[in-house]
């Protein structure tokens, strides 16, 4: 039997959701604190309770109710991620292109299996990806907590952004390398 090139792989990233469930978690946190800026009570008023949710609802929250706005969220993001990365691998149909292109996964049979297969695959990657997402998206909460410094510019989508550019820009320079016939230096 023949091998036409040799093993080939079902390229599925951790984090296939990039940087959408951060703006989604971030548009539902900060929704709350928006509405309640509107009622908020003048300087000289007693506060009232749009001014408790109004303050609940602002990353530089003091402690003890800065946890409910990075906790929220993280739980959002979390979340986001595998609604997000649900949606987007239902949309592609892996398994319907790996069948018309006559394509299989070893030791799986071809339809449902495969289905149910690479869905069992996707969602196990995605648990680290909504888990890392996560924690890049409270960074700003907890280098305030370990460094002090009350007014960090720091953002997760900066973080997210800077990131994803210096990755590109590394692939773009081998890419050119290997055009190039030079050696690589992305072993």
């Amino acid at each position: 039997m023949y091998r036409q090139g040799g093993t080939t792989h079902i390229p599925i990233r951790i984090n296939s959701a990039g940087m959408i469930p951060l703006i989604f978690a971030m548009s539902i946190v900060i929704f709350p604190g928006v509405i309640a800026s509107y009622f908020v009570a003048a300087s000289g008023q007693p506060a009232n309770f749009a001014t408790h949710v109004y303050n609940l609802f602002q990353s530089n929250a003091p402690l003890p109710e800065g946890i409910i706005y990075w906790a929220l969220y993280f739980l959002l993001t979390f979340g986001f991620t595998f609604f997000y990365t649900t949606v987007v691998f239902q949309q592609q149909d892996l398994p319907g292109t790996l069948q018309k292109q006559g394509g299989f996964v070893p030791g799986i049979r071809p339809g449902k299996q495969t289905v149910n297969y690479l869905n069992f695959v996707v969602s196990r990657i995605t648990w680290a990806g909504a888990l890392s997402l996560s924690l890049v998206a409270i960074m700003p909460f907890l280098a305030r907590l370990i460094t002090g410094i009350q007014f960090v510019q720091l953002s997760s989508t900066g973080l997210i952004i800077v990131v994803g550019v210096a990755l590109d820009t590394m692939k773009q320079m081998e890419a050119q390398l290997v055009m190039r016939r030079y050696e690589g230096f992305i072993k």
